[in-house]
């Protein structure tokens, strides 16, 4: 562990790169992307989910391997950044939209919203949609919401949907449906465990889509990055995978065994120090002496964010001093050998939200940084 940290250390700083930033590993991502087409059963494609990869360079490094160019959609300013990047992009919202977010998208027309499919989970929201079609004089794609098991949100049960399909306005066009079953690997064995909280939701989604008439299935969606690898067979025809490709510790689930973390926060040591509380030395000394306050410790360049230190090893945060998003203390082990200048390695809790942070992203590869590839912007 210590001398894979080592060489990302030695490649930053040959790179000149002495501020925090967001570092992905593009050899570990390609051995990710192999174990997905290894392991994806064949009837299915892969949906990539655009805010957990917000990064139009990742995204085309992986659509490239995959051979496709399928995403799911979350956010219009980055639904228009993914249409205008890719012109042949087939999207689905994985939420619904509200009704002013897509009048606003459709009236700007700033690009191609015909390749979109939107999210419907209620008869209220369908109505919406209907309206807005016909005020606007166009087609709308869209795709229903289901409930398999998750419970937030959606049809409820196939006689719902087979009620909001009868009710269907003429200017919007059903594409499918999608699921989400993202609470099935947290079942307990009590409940009957993963394997049966996965096929019961399966088997609802089954349900579902029987209900669909058959120019209505083009897209069929089940399961995150926790489940895509686990479905074999079933009515689906397409997962969505994102945070996979880059594994943060979220992710560490038996669905991606044998994946590698590929991106971590790389930031520089600025003191290492031993600490003291302010207050009376005493309180200082007793807490280390009950080990509630390290003996051994430093400060980032930066902080504060959704991620676990790596390295050095023994690196943790401390609850008497806190977070800081300028310059966060971490404790270390006595023994440890850090010095100011050294690098501190973080591995993110989540993809989303944490690769736009930086900026840019360093693309390591063959023992040194190769790329800066532009991440998405938060608006």
């Amino acid at each position: 562990m210590s001398t894979y940290f080592s060489t990302l250390s030695d490649a930053l700083k040959t790179a000149g790169i002495f501020r925090p930033c967001l570092l992905l590993d593009r050899d570990r991502l390609d051995g990710n992307i192999a174990l997905v087409k290894r392991r994806l059963d064949p009837g299915l494609a892969v949906r990539l989910v655009d805010k957990s990869l917000a990064c139009l360079p990742l995204l085309a490094h992986i659509g490239k391997a995959l051979r496709h160019e399928r995403f799911m959609t979350f956010h219009p300013p980055i639904s228009k950044a993914v249409l205008k990047a890719f012109p042949d992009a087939d999207l689905l919202y994985g939420k619904p939209m509200p009704i002013g977010a897509a009048r606003a998208a459709l009236v700007k027309g700033d690009a191609d919203w015909s390749r979109v499919c939107w999210l419907i989970d209620s008869e209220e929201r369908l109505a919406e949609y209907g309206a807005l079609a016909d005020e606007l004089g166009i087609g709308l794609r869209i795709a229903f919401e289901i409930d398999v098991g998750l419970h937030r949100g959606g049809f409820a049960d196939p006689a719902a949907l087979s009620k909001a399909l009868s009710a269907l306005p003429v200017r919007l066009h059903c594409e499918g449906v999608m699921a989400y079953e993202a609470h099935a690997p947290l079942i307990p064995g009590l409940f009957g465990g993963p394997a049966k909280a996965l096929a019961e939701a399966s088997a609802q989604a089954a349900a579902f889509v029987a209900c669909l008439g058959a120019d209505q299935r083009r897209i069929l969606n089940i399961g995150g990055s926790k489940t895509a690898l686990l479905h074999r067979g079933g009515a689906a025809n397409e997962v969505s995978m994102g945070s996979a490709f880059v594994l943060p510790s979220d992710f560490d689930t038996p669905g991606l065994d044998g994946f590698q973390p590929a991106a971590f926060i790389a930031t520089p040591i600025l003191k290492v120090v031993e600490p003291m509380l302010p207050g009376p030395p005493a309180v200082t000394r007793l807490l280390q002496a009950l080990g509630r306050f390290p003996r051994k410790g430093c400060y980032l360049y930066g902080g504060k964010w959704m991620a676990e230190p790596v390295f050095p090893q023994g690196m943790k945060t401390n609850g008497l001093l806190g977070l800081s998003s300028n310059q966060q203390f971490m404790g270390l082990p006595a023994d440890a050998t850090a010095r100011p200048g050294d690098y501190a390695f973080l591995r993110p809790t989540q993809s989303e939200a944490v690769l736009q942070q930086f900026g840019s992203i360093a693309v390591f590869s063959g023992g040194k940084v190769i790329d800066r590839w532009p991440a998405l912007p938060m608006a």
